[in-house]
Order: structure tokens, then sequence, then C-alpha cells
């Protein structure tokens, strides 16, 4: 992977991994996969969590009011459902900026030093705005 200093629109100067369009294309078609699953999950948990009454989540179909133990239950279990879609909605957006990445000539570029991702990171977080040492310092801070 070279890096290569290309001038925008603008005449400024900013560094670019060169990727061959076969490259781009498999990171491509490796992120809309990845956004594909996510929305299968978002869709999948909106199902179980959101068109369900607390009845039918809970299974009761007798007519006697809910014991505040069981209620309480299906209120967290909701909440964390909500709660993953939610990361999952974070996911989609990181894969989206990815997408926006590739079409400006920018993935693969670390955010922070501005050197190259490498294509083993990228490979399996696609998403990845941080090449490995920027992101374990991040991390202990």
């Amino acid at each position: 992977m070279q890096k290569v200093r290309v001038s925008n629109r603008r005449g400024v100067k900013k560094l670019r991994n060169k990727f061959t369009k076969k490259e781009l294309e498999y990171f491509k078609k490796l992120i809309l996969k990845m956004k594909d699953k996510i929305l299968a999950e978002i869709k999948h948990i909106s199902e179980d969590t959101l068109k369900k009454s607390q009845k039918d989540a809970s299974g009761d179909i007798s007519g006697y009011t809910y014991h505040m133990a069981d209620v309480a239950s299906d209120t967290y279990d909701r909440e964390f459902s909500m709660g993953i879609a939610s990361d999952e909605r974070q996911s989609l957006y990181e894969l989206d900026d990815a997408i926006k990445k590739i079409e400006e000539g920018t993935f693969g570029i670390c955010e922070e030093c501005k050197s190259a991702i490498t294509k083993s990171r990228l490979k399996v977080v696609p998403f990845a705005r941080l090449c490995i040492k920027c992101q374990e310092k991040r991390e202990k801070k």
C-alpha cells in the first residue's frame, strides 16, 4: 500500500492511500455486507421488542394482572434490546462514513497520525478510523 500526496479542489495537499480498484471494491462489498447484516439484526430486534405488547412479550395469556417483577424483567429486556439496536445504528453510521471515504479516496488513512491503516486491520474492521498504534493510545487514556 503506497501513500501518495494529492491536491483536492481547494489545492490543499492531503495524504491518500493507493488501493487498487479491486481492493476498494472488495472493501466496499465487505462494508455493504456488514450493513445488510446489521440492518437485519435491527429489524429483528424491532420486531421482537417494539411490535409486541407487554402481554405478548411475557407470554402471559391469562387475564390476571402482571406481577411487578415480571414487568420489571420485561422492561429491562426491552431496554437492553433497544441499547443493542442503538449500538448497531452507530455501527451503520461508521460503515456509511467508510463508504464515503472510499469514494473520496481517503479510505485507510489514520485520522490522528495520517499513516496507512494496515489491510489486515481493515479486513477485520473496515470502518477503522485509526491505525493500531493510535487506537491503543486512545484505549489507554
